[in-house]
């Protein structure tokens, strides 16, 4: 469901004119690089995102008995324009980092 989910995520920011630079995820979390024009709600992009994949993981994707939800909390890092490769290259080997315990990049 990964690619799935990933194309719809990547789909959703772009129907919000955000962009999506990187995308991964681990077993129990996912990280997003993520250009959010300044007068969007960071809290309304994050809010909508959460529930509408869920959402569709829940009624297209997944089984009914195997509920999703994503966690209540969120954590958001603002970034100069200088530090966007070295987020995208720390976002696109998340597996790597966790395989390896490191959350360096």
């Amino acid at each position: 469901m990964e690619t799935q989910i990933y194309h719809y995520i990547i789909d959703k920011a772009n129907a919000f004119n955000c962009i999506i630079h990187a995308i991964n995820d681990t077993e129990n979390h996912i990280h997003l690089v993520v250009s959010i024009p300044p007068t969007f709600p960071i809290s309304y992009f994050v809010k909508n995102i959460k529930g509408s994949s869920s959402n569709y993981l829940n009624n297209f994707l997944s089984r009914k008995e195997n509920k999703f939800a994503w966690q209540t909390g969120y954590g958001v890092f603002s970034l100069r324009q200088t530090q966007l490769e070295r987020a995208i290259a720390y976002v696109d080997n998340q597996k790597q980092h966790h395989l390896k315990g490191t959350f360096n990049n």
